[in-house]
């Protein structure tokens, strides 16, 4: 029995490596903040998330899709999802309580995995109720498909069958084992057989003892202090048990694997909810995007934001409106601290948050989905660096060049300033040009005059020049509007903010 949360045909494997630039990824988005948000402090869902975003862009339309339904889905009955996850989980807690007997030898193993199948069952029961009970109520494929699975496959005369086999496997009127004669009339084939019946009263064996002839019985009494009978009689018992401790030991594996299986593809819907009810009370917008193929060149907003900053600063933030669409290069300018830089975090997160499957933080959005995410945003020089900060941003870009996949999303910020303008608005081009050449998408936020007006001058259909807005007294709105980049360096902010501040 399987859960198919995450994907039509398989498995979602949470252990699968995380892509090369994992770190940047986290640094330059803030990802951690996002990944915390949606854990609260719960370490499978903190893992499952991580798993799911970072890993977002080897997605396809379908995957995201049947995504956006299940989370739709949860969205409408969160109380019945976060139920299955936590009943998973009280499974396994009470697994924890249950101490192994003697897990070396059969009749151990065997008590040990009927203890375990009893709270395996136990809570099968009520995760199936909840199935009878809501199924219904759940319109998405992923989650109709599951409380389907789970009224089919554990119906009534299923459990009336395993509760009766349990009961069984108790031997409270003992272990019937037969057995064939080998060489040296020594004891071979030990096969358990089905337990005796029960003795009944003492009215039912005089009876039987007076009119009905049975198989002839001899009976074997050990003296209670003959430890080497007893021995022997354990060793017999055990070797009939086998088979059936060791069958028994892997049904509860078995079961324990679906449940660990159903927990962890329930832990990233469980995340989206936690974040959807933060952003509730931040009465902060979200939308599931419409995402096209890579071809499609798709990108268009209504109140797109910083879901990170939303979350650290506790309150909405500014949300932009962007007409992208048909754009591969995106060029971003204007004045310090004016919304550039949480921009381009914004469309990093909604285009991961994407094509993980979940909603995105915008009042609207679409995309084309992309092959992979790359960022490349300025660093500040410390001591851990082993040489000057322009050589740094080379070797960064460079690992990222080793790793593109076609049609990938490159958001660079500030890059190669850390020489003379020239200069890098020289090796900004070339990179530019070149990543365009091969059918990546380009959002590049700059200072540099000389690279953002020079493709200005020569910009084509597929740009688009964005400016932060700033107002006449030099405030910002934090909102990025169309317009041709600026040569002026502010230092009217800076006169202001010292001599009339100051």
């Amino acid at each position: 029995m399987k859960a198919y949360l995450m994907h039509r045909e398989r498995d979602f494997d949470v252990k699968r490596a995380l892509p090369p630039n994992e770190s940047d990824l986290c640094q330059d988005l803030e990802l951690t903040t996002l990944f915390s948000a949606m854990a609260v402090k719960d370490e499978l869902v903190l893992d499952v998330v991580k798993n799911a975003i970072l890993g977002a862009t080897v997605n396809d339309i379908a995957t995201i899709r049947y995504r956006q339904e299940a989370v739709k889905d949860c969205l409408r009955n969160r109380d019945i999802v976060r139920r299955p996850y936590n009943l998973a989980e009280e499974s396994f807690q009470r697994q924890k309580k249950i101490w192994p007997r003697f897990r070396e030898y059969p009749s151990g193993l065997l008590d040990t995995s009927v203890e375990r199948m009893v709270v395996f069952i136990d809570v099968l029961k009520r995760v199936r109720g909840l199935a009878d009970q809501h199924g219904a109520e759940f319109r998405s494929e992923a989650f109709s498909r599951l409380f389907t699975t789970l009224a089919r496959e554990l119906d009534d005369d299923y459990f009336a069958l395993i509760d009766k086999q349990l009961n069984r496997l108790k031997f409270r009127n003992g272990v019937l084992v037969s057995a064939a004669l080998g060489k040296g009339l020594k004891a071979v084939n030990y096969v358990l057989r089905r337990p005796l019946k029960p003795p009944g009263n003492w009215f039912t064996r005089a009876y039987e003892s007076l009119f009905e002839q049975g198989p002839v019985r001899f009976n074997l009494y050990l003296a209670p202090r003959d430890e080497a009978g007893a021995r022997a009689m354990s060793e017999l018992r055990d070797r009939g048990l086998g088979l059936a401790a060791d069958a028994l030991a892997k049904s509860a594996e078995h079961i324990g694997s679906f449940f660990q299986m159903l927990q962890t593809e329930l832990a990233f819907y469980i995340g989206g909810l936690n974040l959807h009810e933060q952003l509730l009370e931040l009465q902060a917008p979200f939308s599931f995007p419409d995402a096209s193929e890579t071809e499609a060149l798709r990108f268009s907003s209504s109140e797109l934001y910083d879901v990170c900053l939303a979350l650290s600063a506790n309150k909405r933030p500014v949300g932009n409106d962007i007409a992208g669409d048909g754009k591969a290069l995106i060029i971003v300018t204007g004045a310090n601290q004016g919304g550039k830089t949480t921009f381009l975090r914004s469309l990093g997160l909604a285009q991961l948050m994407t094509q993980s499957g979940m909603f995105a933080p915008a009042a609207k959005f679409s995309l084309s989905v992309v092959n992979g995410l790359f960022t490349h945003f300025k660093r500040e020089e410390d001591a851990g660096m082993k040489s000057g900060k322009f050589d740094e941003e080379l070797a960064r870009m460079d690992a990222i060049v080793d790793n593109l996949k076609p049609r990938s999303l490159i958001l660079f910020n500030e890059s190669f300033a850390a020489t003379n303008e020239r200069e890098g608005s020289e090796i900004a081009r070339q990179i530019v040009s070149a990543l365009l050449e091969r059918s990546h998408k380009v959002v590049f936020v700059s200072h540099q005059y000389d690279f953002t007006h020079g493709l200005f001058q020569t910009r084509r259909d597929w740009s688009l020049f964005l400016r932060a807005d700033r107002l006449e007294d030099g405030r910002r709105t934090f909102k990025l509007i169309e317009g041709e980049p600026l040569s002026t360096s502010f230092g009217q902010d800076v006169y202001r903010e010292v001599f009339e501040h100051g």
